[in-house]
């Protein structure tokens, strides 16, 4: 009976690096019009790849790992002329074109479109090896960015 026990466990410690590990799980927060504000990701690693290089033009990207990233609001938020509602959301990211991109706004239930946000564009200061998303707020005014490789994606908002 030991030697089977010792067995098993021996080949399951032998087969645990052939499982796919999951990505870390971070969560951005901020307080935009006195209210919550928050995005659940995934965070994958680039490992000398390009990924937002590879993304193909009008395919949405999950923008993230593993399960779907989340956006929660206590308040509404408006980007520009695109409004979304308080509520939970799923999130992708669509690239428009070679160098445009948006942010997508999913309604969780169904993943029905409720938003396409526009988002700008620009370099990081530094290369970041593991996808960062930061959600910023000051007062009414909040700022959503995504930094991936030599890449920052980003748009403001404002909540009420």
């Amino acid at each position: 009976m030991l030697k089977r026990i010792l067995f098993v466990a021996t080949v399951c410690a032998l087969a645990a690096p052939a499982f796919p590990q999951a990505n870390p799980r971070d969560e951005a927060k901020a307080t935009v019009a006195g209210k919550a504000v928050s995005i659940e990701y995934g965070r994958p690693s680039l490992k000398g790849r390009d990924m937002l290089a590879q993304a193909q033009v009008g395919k949405p990207w999950r923008l993230g790992a593993d399960a779907a990233t989340t956006l929660t609001t206590e308040a509404d938020l408006a980007f520009g002329d695109v409004k979304v509602p308080k509520g939970t959301y799923i999130l992708t990211a669509t690239k428009v074109e070679a160098d445009t991109w948006q942010l997508n706004v999913l309604n969780k239930a169904d993943r029905a479109p409720v938003a396409d946000i526009p988002l700008t564009i620009g370099k990081t200061d530094e290369p970041v090896e593991t996808l960062t998303i930061e959600v910023k707020g000051d007062g009414d005014k909040g700022q959503f960015k995504m930094l991936w490789g030599g890449t920052a994606l980003g748009a403001g908002f404002t909540g009420k």
